[in-house]
C-alpha cells in the first residue's frame, strides 16, 4: 500500500526515444544541412577572431569598454582582463569559445525577437509559449546536450545547438514585455496619425522596447557562455574543456587558470552588453 503501483506507468522516454529514431530516419538531410550551415557561419567566425592579431583585439575591447562605460579605467581593466587570458595561454581557446557564444547568440536572436514580437502581438502565442519557455528554463542544462549529440553527432554544431535553446527565452521574454509595456496612449497616438499595424509595431513599439530587448541581449549572451562551458562534454573545444580535463586529471592549478579566464571572459561581455543596455534605457527614458 505504501509504494506506487507498478501498473501505472508512463513510457515517456520510449517515446521520445521513438520520437528521435523517426526525425533521424525521415529528416537526416535536413538535419545534415542545418549542421552545415550552423558550422560553416561558426567557422568563418572563428576564423576571423584568430585572424585579428592579439593587440587589436585587446585595444577594440579596450575602447568598446571605455566608450560603452565612459570611464577610462573600465576600458583599461577589461583590457587587461584579456591580457590575463592570454598570459595564461588560454587566448586561442578564448576566441574560439566567443566564437560559438557569438554564433548561439546571433541565431538566439535571429529566432527569440521574432518570436517575442509575435507573443506581443497575440495573447494566444503567448499562452502557448510560455509554457514552452517555462521548461526550456528549468531543464537542466545537461538535457539539452542529449539530442543535440542524437541529432548532430560531436563537436561544435550540437554545442551552438544546444546552446541556443538554454540561452534563447530571455530575449524571447523581455522582448514580449518590452513590446507589451510601451504606452497605450502612444500606440493611440500612433494610429491616430494613420499609422497601420506594421509602422505602429516597427516604428513605435520595437524602437521604445529597445531597452529591454537589449538587457534581453545581456541575458542571453551569459546564458550562452555558462552553456558553451557545459558543451565542451560533448567534443567543442572550449575553454569549458580545459576545466573539464583538469577535473579528470585532478590538476588543480589548470582548472583554476581556465575556469578563471571563463570568469574573466564573462565580465568583459557581461560589463559591456550591460551598459549598452543601460544606456538605451538611459537615451529613451
Amino acid at each position: 500500500m505504501l509504494e506506487f503501483p507498478e501498473f501505472i506507468q508512463l513510457p515517456l522516454a520510449e517515446w521520445i526515444d521513438a520520437f528521435i529514431s523517426w526525425l533521424l530516419a525521415n529528416f537526416a538531410g535536413l538535419f545534415d544541412a542545418i549542421g552545415g550551415g550552423i558550422l560553416a557561419v561558426l567557422l568563418n567566425i572563428e576564423r576571423f577572431l584568430l585572424w585579428v592579431p592579439w593587440f587589436v583585439v585587446i585595444i577594440l575591447v579596450g575602447l568598446l569598454a571605455w566608450r560603452a562605460l565612459r570611464l577610462w579605467w573600465a576600458g583599461l581593466l577589461l583590457a587587461g582582463f584579456l591580457i590575463i587570458i592570454g598570459a595564461f595561454g588560454y587566448w586561442d581557446l578564448a576566441m574560439m569559445t566567443l566564437a560559438i557564444v557569438i554564433a548561439s547568440v546571433i541565431i538566439s536572436l535571429a529566432l527569440g525577437i521574432p518570436t517575442g514580437v509575435l507573443m506581443a502581438r497575440s495573447d494566444r502565442v503567448e499562452a502557448i509559449f510560455r509554457p514552452v519557455l517555462d521548461a526550456m528554463q528549468t531543464m537542466p542544462s545537461f538535457v539539452y546536450l542529449i539530442p543535440a549529440l542524437m541529432l548532430f553527432g560531436l563537436g561544435k554544431v550540437p554545442a551552438v545547438f544546444a546552446t541556443v535553446i538554454y540561452a534563447m527565452p530571455p530575449v524571447i521574454r523581455l522582448t514580449n514585455v518590452g513590446i507589451r509595456q510601451v504606452s497605450p496612449s502612444v500606440i493611440e497616438a500612433a494610429q491616430a496619425f494613420g499609422s497601420s499595424a506594421r509602422q505602429v509595431l516597427f516604428e513605435v513599439q520595437v524602437p521604445l522596447a529597445i531597452p529591454s530587448i537589449m538587457v534581453g541581449i545581456n541575458q542571453t549572451t551569459m546564458m550562452a557562455l555558462a552553456m558553451v562551458v557545459i558543451a565542451s562534454m560533448i567534443g567543442a573545444r572550449t575553454l569549458g574543456l580545459e576545466v573539464l580535463l583538469a577535473i579528470n586529471r585532478i590538476e588543480v592549478g589548470r582548472g583554476f587558470e581556465a575556469g578563471l579566464s571563463i570568469v574573466l571572459l564573462a565580465i568583459i561581455i557581461d560589463r559591456i552588453t550591460h551598459a549598452l543596455a543601460a544606456r538605451q534605457r538611459y537615451e529613451k527614458s
